[in-house]
């Protein structure tokens, strides 16, 4: 990054920190700083050398704001927010539901004095996206705001882009994009490893991804992270939807689906009752084209994705400890998950890696295929990157490098060709295990939750783990258990 983007970098964080003391989160400064950021990268684009019209309304564009000051931008900001959400495509879903947040109008004109004093269309692509990326990921840190639940581990999902290896021209797609983190890292793995012409990055640009974020904010944000990295424009049709992907199958099928869904175990709406109070009800999805009909909403989802393939699609999935040894719905969808696709690798993650708490996850890679009499997933490969590993946010976050031995042994380039590294007698140790097809059904409710590594925490209490490491460990496995104590009391209120 060059010093001047650097000094802009420097400069929006402190901004941020300055709101901070008046009340204002990461997460209301990221959606001024979205709005603002628009309007002037919109506005810029009407100027040369690009003179292009902008389907912003002249009494809400960005000069409309530079000049004023006091309860005068205070109320014409307000009244600009609103007015733009009404507006359609990118720009309205940008703008919905917006609100002003800072209540300082002198704060306000500084903030709008910095966006304007830089020209961001100059700026490199990577810069814009680099100082958004940050902004998100610090957001997501900000616990109290519940953004992580939006924020999977970026060397998480980099890994997953690079084992599915994504080619030029395909479509990928995500039912819950969050922030739009598996779109970005898929964008940049195909501008790095290929040589695009013009029609390839035109398709890369309009016509490849496709998602759905039901949080008005967070789509927001998402638009925002896509069209600062180079992904659609200011004035082309928005690929992330608002709709609840799992309400109906829409008819469209995807070369990819790069996933990390809801951790929430139940899906719930919002109602009314008699007495005008606000009530959620268990929301279970009645669709034909589902094995099983359950609130979970994992396994909704992780059918919903299966709906969303080409015959020779190819998904890579998160999904927590759950979906992979629950019984009833969870046994009936992997039966037919193994019949009907081929399962072929399971990745199993460490804990210390997500920001919301408690969460034991797998990634689970399956390609489509077309039906058939015999089941589709013959050998499913392992990787244990759980047992003996911890991982922390701050001391000892994930990073790419850590799962680059997985990488290489998945073989993205011909995962036929694989070798174990586990054998029970010359490397007991071995994290890169292969199981059959009639190992898996032969096991209790046909579970892939599974380990064959000794804990060394439980063997030698000699080599105990660092202290803070340990209470890491118990807070992970106290939450884990107050969310299963949980499912059991909702159970028992029914």
């Amino acid at each position: 990054m060059s010093n001047n983007n650097s000094a802009i970098v420097s400069k929006v964080w402190s901004f941020c920190n300055t709101l901070r003391d008046d009340g204002v989160g990461y997460g209301d400064y990221l959606e001024q700083l979205t709005y603002l950021l628009f309007l002037k990268m919109a506005d810029e684009y009407t100027k040369p050398p690009h003179n292009r019209q902008m389907p912003i309304p002249a009494e809400y564009n960005w000069e409309s704001l530079v000049d004023l000051k006091g309860a005068e931008l205070e109320a014409h900001y307000t009244i600009m927010l609103r007015e733009l959400g009404k507006e359609k495509g990118i720009l309205g879903q940008i703008f919905t539901k917006s609100q002003n947040k800072i209540q300082d109008p002198a704060k306000l004109s500084k903030i709008i004095a910095m966006i304007n004093n830089e020209q961001w269309l100059m700026m490199g692509v990577k810069d814009k996206g680099d100082i958004y990326e940050g902004l998100l990921e610090k957001n997501a840190e900000d616990t109290k705001s519940g953004a992580g639940q939006y924020f999977t581990p970026r060397a998480l999902i980099k890994a997953m882009v690079e084992c599915v290896n994504p080619q030029p021209m395909k479509t990928i797609a995500d039912p819950a994009c969050g922030t739009g983190g598996f779109f970005l890292a898929a964008y940049d793995y195909l501008v790095e490893h290929h040589q695009l012409d013009r029609e390839q990055r035109q398709f890369l640009k309009y016509n490849t991804f496709f998602g759905n974020e039901i949080v008005a904010s967070t789509r927001r944000l998402a638009l925002m992270n896509l069209f600062l990295h180079n992904i659609g424009d200011i004035d082309s049709d928005n690929f992330i939807s608002p709709a609840d992907a799992l309400i109906a199958d829409a008819g469209v099928r995807y070369d990819y689906v790069l996933a990390n869904p809801p951790f929430g175990k139940k899906s719930s709406q919002t109602f009314t009752n008699a007495d005008g109070e606000q009530e959620k009800e268990d929301l279970t999805y009645n669709r034909q084209d589902f094995w099983a009909t359950t609130s979970n909403k994992q396994l909704n989802f992780l059918q919903h994705i299966r709906s969303m393939l080409k015959t020779t699609g190819m998904a890579a999935v998160v999904l927590p400890d759950n979906v992979l040894f629950e019984g009833g719905a969870g046994e009936s969808v992997r039966k037919k998950l193994l019949e009907t696709t081929d399962i072929h690798t399971i990745l199993r993650l460490p804990t210390g890696i997500f920001y919301a708490q408690g969460v034991k996850a797998n990634v689970v890679f399956f390609d489509n295929k077309p039906s058939s009499k015999d089941p589709w997933t013959k050998e499913i490969w392992v990787y244990d990157y759980r047992t003996n590993v911890h991982h922390t946010l701050k001391k000892n976050p994930l990073k790419l490098e850590d799962l680059r031995n997985f990488i290489t042994l998945y073989n993205p380039e011909n995962r036929h060709k694989r070798t174990e590294t586990y054998h029970p007698e010359t490397n007991p140790e071995g994290r890169w295990r292969k199981f059959t097809y009639e190992e898996i059904i032969a096991r209790d409710k046909t579970s892939l939750d599974i380990t064959w590594l000794k804990d060394k925490s439980l063997a030698d209490l000699d080599n105990l783990p660092d202290p803070d490491v340990l209470a890491e460990d118990i807070i992970e496995n106290l939450e884990a258990g107050l969310e299963s104590f949980r499912t059991i009391l909702v159970a028992l209120e029914k």
